[in-house]
């Protein structure tokens, strides 16, 4: 047992001591994300890819510009883009399976999570991957930042993914109008209480109007 603890113990201070520290970097004027030093950047036709390996995972991020810059104009239209990019991630992994899928803001803006689990060790014995995912759509461009990792490290890899996570930053003057036009989610509760209030009212007035013509054929003795 004390020969496992200090195998771990070593284990540990060898990672501490590759340990990379991620710094800020300016993905453009409105994003902001800490990347591990060394890391590289490619341009390709207006594309901006963002790749460093850190201490336990490796880091990419993409800005892409939207080919269609047409407004979105509600919640379910952003709720739709974000599901036709996980579909198509999924797509292109052919052992890959899509985990934790929730909604996360950062900002003033909505997002995505998620995590793709590749399972390729039947056919090449290797450990599952994760990748995490945390998309961020606006009217102009879509951001993704990823990070993944071995699943066998997935204790040890938290910290460092929830630095890398923690870390976006957006201009303040992004909020959801980049995103989607109208704040509307449906019938507004006043509204509702109006009208289902005022459909209970009549139907009390009705009600009351049979039980008094009924009184008044009684009293008559109709």
């Amino acid at each position: 047992m004390k020969k496992i603890i200090l195998s771990l113990s070593i284990m540990l201070i060898s990672l501490a001591g590759f340990s990379q520290v991620l710094k800020p970097v300016k993905i453009d004027s409105l994003v902001t994300v800490s990347l591990p030093e060394g890391f590289t950047k490619k341009d390709t036709l207006g594309q901006q890819i963002y790749q460093g390996s850190a201490s336990l995972g490796n880091i990419l991020v993409l800005r892409v510009p939207n080919a269609d810059t047409k407004p979105l104009n509600k919640e379910k239209d952003l709720k739709d883009v974000f599901k036709t990019y996980i579909n198509g991630i999924q797509k292109q992994s052919v052992n890959g399976s899509v985990m934790y899928p929730r909604d996360t803001t950062i900002g003033k803006l909505e997002g995505k999570v998620f995590t793709l689990r590749i399972d390729n060790s039947g056919s090449t014995g290797e450990s599952p991957e994760l990748r995490n995912f945390i998309l961020l759509y606006t009217q102009d461009v879509t951001y993704t930042f990823e990070y993944n990792y071995p699943e066998q490290r997935v204790d040890l890899a938290k910290a460092e993914l929830k630095q890398f996570s923690g870390s976006i930053r957006i201009a303040p003057t992004l909020d959801r109008r980049d995103q989607y036009l109208s704040d509307a989610k449906g019938m507004s509760a006043p509204a509702k209480i109006g009208i289902y209030g005022g459909a209970a009212v009549i139907v009390l007035i009705v009600v009351l109007t049979v039980i008094k013509r009924k009184n008044r054929q009684l009293e008559a003795g109709v």
